[in-house]
């Protein structure tokens, strides 16, 4: 079986990192830095994303069986507290479903519920963009689409690194977690018991306020926090006010 990119950093109670599409481990590394001061933190790259070969099917439960197949190669045992941005909160979801006993709250960053109908139909023209002409294009189009006006304005450096991280992609994996997208099903999120924070911006297409507003009401314990003047790429837009907002959080499930 090919082995996943893993890595650690810090030591206390276990943070679990879960990114997205396009993204990998370091989507998170802004964050890191400070949890890792008080917490165990975890990361890999999903199966085809970054330093992960691609390995058996493109599906979100494929990709559940990963993050456990992860969690038992970091010896995991218990529960982990999983923060995760953009496709990796489907994953997350499906995962607090499937170990209910394994997850001991989530922090889901630009929140995704499911894709719509016509949202699948432009992930899956996005996946035959990707076999048919690489990852140039699409990278521009997510860093125009996926970070805020400020950050064009004020942090080029923001949209470089995006569009560098995309474009380090195999454009085959890209493709088979755009298909892995385009299948997701909703998550019966009424069935988490675990507290939920859901991180978006005020600019973010990909997650909108309202949407994530809407997707935080359908659990029984969660809170949203709404950053202004961001996109899609908050741990990165707003590095400071991200990590901020996680370690409130987690420090609120020890007391």
């Amino acid at each position: 079986m090919a082995r996943i990119f893993t890595e650690s950093n810090g030591s206390g109670v276990p943070i679990l990192f879960i990114h997205g599409l396009g993204g990998t481990s370091n989507v998170f590394t802004p964050q890191v830095g400070l949890l890792s001061r008080f917490f165990a933190c975890h990361r890999f790259d999903l199966p085809g994303a970054g330093q992960s070969p691609s390995r058996g099917e493109a599906t979100i439960d494929a990709l559940v069986e990963a993050t456990i197949d992860v969690m038992n190669e970091l010896g995991l045992e218990g529960s982990v507290h999983v923060v995760a941005h953009s496709m990796g909160t489907v994953v997350a979801q499906h995962l607090a479903l499937k170990v209910p006993d394994r997850v001991r709250s989530l922090v889901l960053i630009g929140p995704v519920h499911a894709p719509s109908e016509a949202g699948r139909t432009a992930i899956h023209d996005r996946a035959a963009k990707a076999r048919g002409e690489g990852l140039v294009g699409i990278a521009d189009q997510i860093v125009a689409g996926g970070t805020s006006a400020e950050t064009k304005a004020t942090k080029p450096e923001v949209g470089a690194f995006v569009r560098e991280m995309i474009m380090r992609q195999d454009p085959e994996g890209y493709a088979r977690h755009c298909e892995a997208l385009a299948g997701a099903q909703a998550a019966e999120v009424s069935q988490i018991l675990v507290r939920t924070l859901l991180i978006t911006g005020d600019e973010d297409n990909t997650s909108p306020p309202p949407a994530s507003a809407l997707l935080a009401s359908k659990f029984p314990i969660a809170e949203l926090v709404i950053l202004g003047r961001t996109g899609h790429w908050s741990t990165f837009e707003r590095a400071g006010e991200v990590g901020n907002a996680i370690v409130n959080f987690l420090f609120q499930q020890t007391l």
